[in-house]
């Protein structure tokens, strides 16, 4: 169990962070980017749940993918393999990925076949999932950055971070289905009218 009884230490203080193991690293360094990134991303899930009073199947889903990413941003933050004798590290799972998956064809069946790409926004709810993705796809790209620079990084974190975008996108649209739809988008709408749209 963690225990955190002091929430300052000041020995980041030098721009350096500790990982689970091994040496110190700037707070600049890719690996601490990507798991700082997960943590945006899961800020930004805690946000839209603010808007999911009205959807509780919905709410429980985005909880359980929170807790999810703190397993994941644990995978990030212990890079290496474990010492012969020494307990597990906690990593994400291809299971975890797997509920994802289900999830999203649970969800997504009911909506109506897309007919152009989506704009984000629509709903409160929608807008902020939106937000929660495109966080999720930049995360996705530095631990891709990560994993081509040190090899040793977990794969299914990546196919975790891939199908959790994934997600997002079909709960925004689920979101936006129980309101006005989606904002499509429509090409070239606007070329031309002077900015007198």
């Amino acid at each position: 169990m963690v225990k955190l009884n002091k929430i300052y230490t000041k020995t980041g203080d030098d721009g350096t962070t500790g990982l689970v193991r091994g040496p110190r690293r700037s707070k600049a360094d890719l690996r601490v980017e990507a798991f700082g990134t997960v943590d945006e991303a899961n800020s930004c899930i805690g946000l839209a749940r603010l808007h999911t009073a009205s959807t509780p199947r919905l709410d429980r889903v985005l909880a359980r993918v929170q807790n999810d990413l703190f397993d994941l941003g644990s995978d990030l933050a212990t890079p290496g393999a474990d010492a012969e004798g020494a307990p597990p590290s906690l990593r994400i799972l291809p299971a975890q990925a797997e509920w994802l998956e289900q999830q999203i064809d649970t969800y997504n069946e009911p909506l109506a076949p897309l007919t152009s790409f989506v704009l984000p926004g629509g709903s409160p709810l929608a807008a902020a999932l939106h937000v929660a993705r495109t966080v999720t796809r930049r995360a996705e790209r530095l631990v891709v950055d990560l994993a081509e620079r040190e090899p040793d990084t977990s794969r299914a974190v990546q196919v975790y971070l891939n199908r959790l975008s994934d997600l997002l996108f079909v709960l925004a649209r689920v979101a936006n289905a129980n309101g006005e739809g989606d904002v499509l988008w429509t090409p070239g709408k606007f070329r031309g009218d002077n900015g007198n749209g």
